[in-house]
């Protein structure tokens, strides 16, 4: 029997880590926090007290009353100066978004999502599901929040040897052989880097009201 039980948890394990809310500080005084189940994975009344902050309920689900409670906690926590950015999709459990299809459900809060039938965020983005869930399931697998928002610049290499090809005056048959055969040592391009667009609009969002001193 204790072995049953050890290889169940075993085997339980990885859905029981996935299933953990996501906090992390994304610095400037924002900070983040995503929630798979309502209300029991809501953060306390202390989480980012009088400050910004960002709640993930993208594919969330609700039970027990939750879309009053939800709602109980942005009033709480959002103000004009300290938002609630709110990331949110259409795969969000209905009772969950519900009680804020008003204009002036919650002073401060911001809702923002991929563009989708009956789903209006404030802030819509023109991104698929899968774009959405692939960017989302990313940080459950373990990828750091800021390689899904910080997009990486690759600065072009060019030596010596390079630039020397390319400013050698051979013929015209000459060059189209050239440019015929690849490159020796070329590595292959990497795959484009994976972006959470929403999570990354949201921080967008917020240094732009900082840098407007609106928070």
């Amino acid at each position: 029997m204790i072995r049953l039980l050890f290889a169940l948890l075993v085997a339980l394990a990885p859905a029981l880590a996935a299933a953990a809310p996501l906090e992390a500080d994304l610095g400037e005084g924002l900070h983040y926090w995503r929630a798979h189940e309502i209300p029991a994975e809501l953060p306390g009344p202390a989480f980012a007290s009088g400050k910004p902050c960002i709640l993930d309920i993208r594919f969330a689900h609700a039970s027990g009353g939750a879309g009053p409670v939800l709602l109980a906690w942005l009033r709480l926590h959002a103000a004009p100066r300290a938002p609630v950015f709110l990331l949110a999709n259409a795969q969000t459990d209905p009772e969950l978004l519900a009680p804020l299809d008003s204009p002036d459900a919650v002073n401060g809060l911001v809702i923002l999502g991929p563009a989708a039938p009956r789903f209006s965020p404030d802030i819509a983005l023109g991104i698929t599901r899968a774009e959405d869930r692939r960017a989302y399931n990313a940080a459950e697998k373990g990828a750091s929040l800021e390689s899904l928002i910080v997009e990486k610049v690759e600065k072009e290499r060019f030596d010596e040897e390079r630039l020397a090809k390319e400013h050698l005056s051979d013929s015209a048959v000459g060059e189209a052989e050239d440019a015929a055969k690849p490159e020796a040592g070329t590595a292959p391009k990497p795959p484009p880097q994976l972006i959470d667009s929403v999570l990354q609009r949201a921080v967008q969002l917020h240094r732009s009201l900082l840098a407007l001193r609106r928070l």
